[in-house]
């Protein structure tokens, strides 16, 4: 009986401490999970891209929550500018201390842009996976890809239902 109140208790402390960090004042700009964020006003794959679509580019990078799970990034391979991407195709990989993935396009389009600090620094994808860690900019050939992906609250829903397995 002992085990199973200490149990219960424990759970409740997480939960408890979730949902404070939760109450941040960043819960404005993202909807914070634990141990991993996911912003607001981006769009989000089953393999764990991001897209940010602004104007006529689309720039893409791993979660925070894919990051978490890769550990340490130690190398990033990423395409040349002027080559094609395929919705679920392999645009590059990235190695970290842990594993080498694959990281594949949630849309299809033309690459305008690689993040070449990236090159110097894959370090970035782990302490900024939204900001300095982007890896591509592209041109959509087919917009209406993006509006296929989940928002905010399904990728969370998602990532816990993944977590929990």
């Amino acid at each position: 009986m002992a085990l199973k109140l200490w149990a219960s208790s424990t759970a409740n402390a997480l939960r408890i401490s979730c949902a404070a960090s939760r109450a941040s004042p960043l819960s404005a700009f993202s909807v914070s999970r634990c141990f991993s964020s996911v912003l607001d006003g981006l769009k989000y794959s089953p393999s764990h891209e991001w897209v940010k679509h602004e104007g006529s580019v689309a720039t893409i990078g791993i979660t925070d929550h894919a990051q978490g799970h890769l550990g340490e990034v130690v190398f990033v391979e990423l395409p040349e500018s002027g080559a094609a991407v395929s919705k679920g195709g392999s645009f590059g990989a990235v190695e970290s201390v842990k594993a080498t993935s694959d990281v594949n396009s949630p849309i299809s389009g033309e690459v305008v842009e690689v993040n070449s600090k990236l090159t110097e620094a894959p370090g970035l994808i782990n302490s900024g996976p939204y900001e300095d860690g982007w890896m591509i900019k592209i041109k959509p050939s087919n917009p209406s890809e993006i509006e296929s992906l989940m928002g905010p609250k399904e990728y969370t829903k998602f990532c816990e239902e993944e977590d929990a397995h």
